[in-house]
């Protein structure tokens, strides 16, 4: 099955929800007051945010009136184009010695998602070593090491309770010595406590920033699309930590309002990077912007 393929699958239950509803609101009719309030609430009920749906009505009364659009048709085309646009982001490419740092709140699929990336990376023929430096959780290290032996990787763990900064100096020193492509740095998902949280995350970097100074380094978090607009908060709480630049939403196949990546996108600017669509190892793929909006309309 192609990448298209899988997140157009990845994607039915909301296309379900949200073509249907599109159907209603383009048939044949005026493009008035009552067309823009009848897309704006079905925008918002596919999860994409009130906030993302005001830009995109607006977006598109602007355009409409430039474009002196008049038929629904041409008009379905310019929203598709104008949900892309929303979601389309510069983001540079990898170099190596490349590390990633994730980040996300117990329960998403954090763990899943990191054996996924891995797995990704050696697809593409990198390197991989994983740090398990959740030593807080029970059993994480446990269940990464599950994940890293399918995706074929290395992992460096310590015992549990462990200084979750010395696991990340070991995993430096072991890509070092390997000469390793990539590093993928699992961490702790309790809020409970944030100031911890962010010690904790902070001492991580500055052991990063010491041992590999020159690498290209990304922060990433894992959201679990099933939650919705729950999810936008965990991306403020750790956004102040460390600067997220980018996200992973896992578990799209389950949702039937996959437009909270349009929320995301509005509120925080940040790029969707990597999407869960599927149980097995290689169900995580790299976004397509288009590919997205194609798959829901």
């Amino acid at each position: 099955m192609g990448l298209f393929s899988k997140i157009k699958e990845g994607l039915k239950k909301t296309k379900d929800n949200f073509q249907k509803k599109i159907f209603e609101v383009f048939k044949a009719r005026e493009l008035d007051d009552d067309f823009y309030d009848d897309l704006e609430a079905v925008l918002i009920s596919a999860d994409m945010g009130v906030i993302a749906a005001e830009e995109i009505i607006e977006d598109m009364k602007d355009e409409v009136f430039n474009r002196r659009i008049t038929k629904p048709e041409d008009a379905k085309e310019l929203l598709k184009e104008i949900l892309e646009n929303q979601i389309s982001f510069e983001i540079p490419e990898y170099t190596y010695p490349l590390v990633i740092m994730v980040a996300g709140v117990n329960g998403v699929g954090k763990t899943t998602a990191i054996g996924k990336l891995a797995n990704l990376f050696k697809s593409e023929g990198k390197s991989v070593v994983i740090a398990a430096a959740d030593t807080f959780r029970a059993a994480a290290s446990e269940q990464l090491e599950i994940w890293a032996d399918r995706a074929g990787v290395r992992i460096i763990k310590q015992n549990e309770g462990s200084d979750p900064a010395a696991v990340v100096f070991d995993a430096i020193t072991s890509m070092k010595a390997k000469g390793n492509d990539v590093l993928l740095v699992d961490t702790a998902g309790r809020l409970h406590n944030k100031k911890n949280l962010m010690n904790e995350l902070e001492k991580i970097n500055r052991v990063i920033d010491k041992g590999l100074p020159d690498a290209d380094r990304r922060n990433l978090i894992v959201l679990d699309a099933t939650t919705g607009q729950n999810a936008i908060s965990q991306v403020e709480i750790f956004d102040e930590a460390v600067d997220i630049d980018g996200i992973i939403l896992t578990k799209l196949d389950g949702t039937a309002k996959g437009g909270v990546v349009m929320a995301i996108s509005a509120e925080y600017e940040i790029p969707v990077m990597y999407v869960g669509v599927g149980e097995k190892i290689d169900d995580l793929l790299p976004f397509n912007p288009k590919d997205f909006v194609d798959a829901i309309l």
